[in-house]
């Protein structure tokens, strides 16, 4: 199995490093930044390999996760998108985007790896059922 590359914005660096270590101990290859900024450098780079995104909502300085999201999706309309927040939840049906998930703060980290990793099986089924 080739090794999928996860974008993780996060802006608490402690949580960052948790997240990214379970991303890591599940087989995911971990592209982690702490900023919203950030995110849309690498989701914007030419060579971009990301597969699926992990992304808290609120950061210090805008774009929002929200905006992450929108902005990935205009570049891969099916990009798997797990949302992580402590108080933003309310809003995912408004503000996130469509086939995401969203968990809330405080989690258990399967939580983390089973949504990401069910978004990445539901869009390979589906490309599957396009061949």
């Amino acid at each position: 199995m080739e090794s999928v590359t996860i974008l993780l914005a996060e802006d608490e660096t402690l949580l960052l490093l948790d997240f990214e270590d379970a991303l890591k101990e599940a087989g995911f290859m971990v592209l982690a930044v702490t900023s919203g900024k950030k995110a849309v450098e690498h989701l914007k780079a030419a060579e971009s390999s990301i597969a699926g995104i992990v992304t808290d909502i609120r950061f210090a300085e805008s774009p929002s996760g929200w905006d992450v999201t929108r902005i990935a999706r205009e570049i891969d309309p099916e990009m798997p998108v797990v949302y992580i927040s402590g108080d933003s939840a309310p809003d995912w049906a408004s503000q996130g985007v469509p086939k995401s998930i969203m968990i809330e703060k405080p989690f258990v980290m399967s939580q983390m790896i089973v949504a990401i990793s069910q978004l990445l099986n539901d869009r390979r089924a589906g490309a599957a059922a396009l061949e």
